[in-house]
């Protein structure tokens, strides 16, 4: 069997008397997409924060490739090809679209000339070849989704980690976008994502994980795990499952 490309072994968080994250334990495959999910306060973004080394585990080991990457800071582990988007958007608004994307491209890229290549390309993969020269102030909602995907992508990583990049979009906008996290995992990116569009779940993912009070409840296939009587009552509280089964129907 082939070793995961990402792998975490009884991973703690504890911030003050709460233990946000509870002895997680996980393995992602490369090239698969990969999603967490769970109801609002399960520890998702805070795993994602210690995962790309924004936050130190208070237990528990994670490692890359086989490499053990605890606690190691976000801008060596960019380095080794792990990035992330974050839920709240924080454009460099005075620069362009283009120059908020070259930032990432510069992680590899010396010269300026090359990054803005490199993020002129990025821009074109994710539907914002048109606007490279707009401030990033000007953007729409769905349009700076797409910018903090392209400054991640720019760092040319080989785990991606997205933080509800569907969050606040429109249906419309939610079926343009997931062609394109389907183009970056065709590219050979391995992808994470925490998503609560259901939909872009079940189409998108090949493996989902789902995290509740912090521990993992269960994991499979998206369909499987959607009907699993354990993550509706997570979603819904005690007593829902049986309420949906008598109604003819158990999907979160």
């Amino acid at each position: 069997m082939a070793e995961p490309l990402l792998c975490l072994q009884h991973v703690c968080k504890r911030c003050g008397g709460l233990l946000a994250v509870d002895h997680v334990s996980l393995a992602v495959e490369v090239g698969r997409i990969t999603a967490l999910i769970g109801p609002n306060g399960a520890g998702k973004t805070t795993l994602f924060s210690i995962i790309s080394g924004f936050l130190a585990p208070s237990e528990g080991r994670i490692f890359h490739r086989g490499t053990d990457i605890t606690g190691m800071p976000p801008h060596l582990l960019a380095r080794r090809g792990i990035a992330r988007t974050f839920q709240i958007m924080q454009p460099f608004a005075g620069l362009t679209v283009h120059e908020n994307i070259a930032i990432g491209a510069h992680l590899s890229r010396r010269s300026r000339a090359e990054a803005l290549d490199a993020a002129a390309d990025v821009a074109s993969k994710v539907g914002l070849g048109q606007v490279l020269e707009r401030p990033a102030a000007s953007l729409t909602v769905a349009a700076r989704k797409r910018l903090e995907l392209a400054r991640a992508v720019a760092t040319n990583p080989e785990l991606l980690l997205l933080d509800e990049v569907l969050a606040g979009l429109n249906p419309g906008e939610v079926a343009a976008m997931m062609p394109i996290i389907r183009h970056l995992a065709g590219r050979g990116i391995t992808i994470v994502m925490i998503e609560h569009v259901m939909q872009a779940v079940i189409s998108l993912a090949e493996h989902v994980f789902v995290l509740a009070e912090g521990r993992i409840i269960t994991q499979g296939a998206p369909q499987e795990v959607v009907g699993n009587a354990r993550v509706v009552e997570a979603y819904l509280g005690h007593g829902a499952a049986a309420r949906l089964a008598a109604a003819g129907g158990t999907h979160v």
